[in-house]
């Protein structure tokens, strides 16, 4: 058959056995497991093979006999069902691309891209990852099974939070006291990982069984955690589009939820979706955003945001408003300038959407995966609301990388001037159409000198900023050990990518440097579903697993809209 050849598999893989056993033997001397090998090439990545025999590790290990003929190992008594996944030991796939990579089918085919290489330092870090990601796996099997759930609990920064929640489930109405009215929500976060990109980026998840990567066993593992968390509003990543028109949209509508989905452009499957009970609020506008511009080489991706005005449904002043932004942010660890520029043109969106009638915004929420971690350039202009770029290399913007590949430095200004957003990350204003009356707009369009000035200044800067005052719902570290909190894990990193950022009301948090305290009232955090561990993620084998079937998780707060 189509393996008759086996020893020339061996051959071409003993090397990177040997490398991968030397750095991992230590971890597993003594403990017995169902050995398996995965032969690359000739089935699903995620596919597994146990040898025909049982094996105890130890420091003289050697290939196990049935490397003869192949009929040998055809006819040993097995079944996948017997084995458990996570002890199998893989071999790396020769084409599968070093840690920060971005896959082939995230990348936009274009004359003139540049494909830096990839340092030898960094392809061994990542597979000291995958090998770390793999012994944390085989050990905690010794001590309990797999199958269990990760324990996630609510932590509550407001003590009348608790109360309300009681008072809500009981059916109650929202309180007011005085002169204050407060409306209490809750925001979910959600990437839950694309099926196509999945399939993709098989390499990914490559701890997995396969069983928990097809996505009729993931989709209802991922309503039911949509039904149990039971938010108010859903910001969800990764919605692929055939399974948003077939089944998601209808399921979510079940629930009571309304509907507002993007799709990526060009051939991307998948894009972004907001979702929100509409006992709760009803739909004031709905405003897409597109990060690819045919006319601007810079923004030849296919990223998307989307943002909402919603009007909450409770007895308050006639112009109470929230706006709720969604977006996942390019990737590609080497591009710091289409990041930035991506985050503007959201920014902008939201700048022309949240205003209200006294010029004041309206409180606002950005949900996403940004592809950032934090502490980053990206993150901290977020928070900030100021960015000096100067000298900044474009593959340090977002952190992903301890070794960054993109050594460019950023252009300033960043963006062209034809994009029209400015340095302060909103819409300039728009140029009069040009075949009707030429004349009076030729000479209205005539900039004075200080219009001159104002703009050739703005051109030599290299400072960004924003309008809002942003908090991030989680603080990334856990206070007592420092250890980082996780966002998303799977074969070759856990980290933190995914945020929940929110204008703060005055008395929720100090006020941020450098921006303006423009907000008609504000949003208060009630709590926040807390955030684990990667030891605690890999105690249930990773992302996806059982009961997780993305390789995300989910974030969820509570709000209070206060109107003064």
């Amino acid at each position: 058959g189509r393996h008759s050849m086996l020893p020339r598999h061996v051959q071409r893989l003993g090397r990177d056995w040997i490398t991968h056993w030397n750095g991992s033997q230590i971890l597993a001397l003594n403990s017995p497991v169902s050995s398996c090998m995965r032969w690359a090439r000739h089935y699903p990545p995620w596919a597994s093979f146990p040898l025909p025999i049982s094996a105890d590790f130890s420091a003289n290990w050697r290939f196990p006999p049935f490397l003869g003929p192949w009929r040998q190992f055809l006819n040993s008594n097995w079944h996948l069902d017997n084995y458990t996944q996570s002890c199998c030991f893989h071999l790396p796939n020769p084409s599968m691309k070093s840690e920060g990579e971005e896959p082939l089918t995230k990348k936009r085919k274009l004359s003139g891209q540049d494909n830096a290489s990839t340092p030898e330092q960094q392809t061994d870090l990542s597979d000291q990852k995958e090998v770390s990601c793999l012994s944390v796996a085989q050990n905690e099997e010794k001590h309990g099974s797999k199958k269990g759930t990760i324990k996630r609990h609510w932590e509550y920064f407001c003590q009348q939070s608790k109360t309300m929640k009681i008072a809500k489930n009981k059916g109650s109405d929202q309180s007011s006291t005085g002169s204050e009215a407060a409306f209490d929500f809750t925001v979910m976060s959600y990437n839950i990982l694309s099926q196509n990109l999945l399939e993709d980026n098989s390499h990914l998840y490559r701890h997995c069984r396969q069983r928990l990567l097809i996505w009729t066993y993931r989709f209802p593992n991922i309503l039911q955690e949509i039904k149990e968390l039971d938010a108010d509003v859903l910001c969800l990543q990764e919605v692929q589009e055939d399974h948003y028109r077939t089944e998601i949209k209808s399921s979510l509508e079940s629930l009571g939820y309304h509907c507002e989905y993007k799709m990526r452009t060009g051939r991307k499957p998948d894009g972004c979706a907001i979702c929100f009970k509409t006992s709760k609020f009803s739909l004031i506008s709905s405003n897409p955003v597109e990060f690819f511009r045919r006319d601007i080489p810079l923004l030849d991706r296919d990223n998307v945001g989307l943002v909402l005005l919603l009007q909450p449904r409770f007895h308050c002043k006639a112009n109470a408003a929230i706006c709720i932004a969604n977006t996942h942010l390019l990737y590609n660890p080497r591009r710091g300038d289409i990041k930035l520029t991506q985050l503007a043109m959201l920014l902008a969106e939201i700048a022309s959407v949240a205003p209200q009638k006294d010029g004041s915004f309206c409180p606002i929420i950005i949900c996403g995966d940004f592809n950032s971690v934090p502490g980053s350039p990206l993150y901290r202009f977020i928070k900030e609301g100021k960015l000096n770029y100067e000298g900044l290399a474009i593959g340090k913007v977002s952190g992903q990388e301890q070794f960054p590949r993109g050594q460019r430095i950023l252009s300033i200004p960043i963006w062209p001037k034809k994009l029209g957003i400015s340095q302060n990350c909103v819409y300039e204003i728009k140029q009069q159409p040009k075949e009707e009356n030429a004349g009076e707009k030729l000479e209205a369009g005539k900039p004075d000198n200080t219009q001159k000035i104002a703009i050739a200044s703005e051109k030599l800067s290299s400072k960004l900023r924003h309008h809002f005052k942003l908090s991030s719902v989680y603080s990334h570290y856990f206070p007592e050990t420092g250890i980082p909190e996780v966002t998303t894990c799977h074969s070759r990193s856990a980290v933190t990518v995914d945020y929940i950022f929110y204008s703060a009301a005055n008395d929720d948090t100090a006020d941020q440097p450098g921006v303006e305290d423009s907000f008609c009232g504000g949003l208060k955090l009630l709590g926040r579903l807390a955030l684990v561990t990667e030891k605690d993620l890999w105690t249930v084998n990773g992302l996806p697993n059982e009961k997780n079937s993305s390789d995300h998780l989910p974030l969820l707060a509570e709000f209070r809209l206060t109107e003064r």
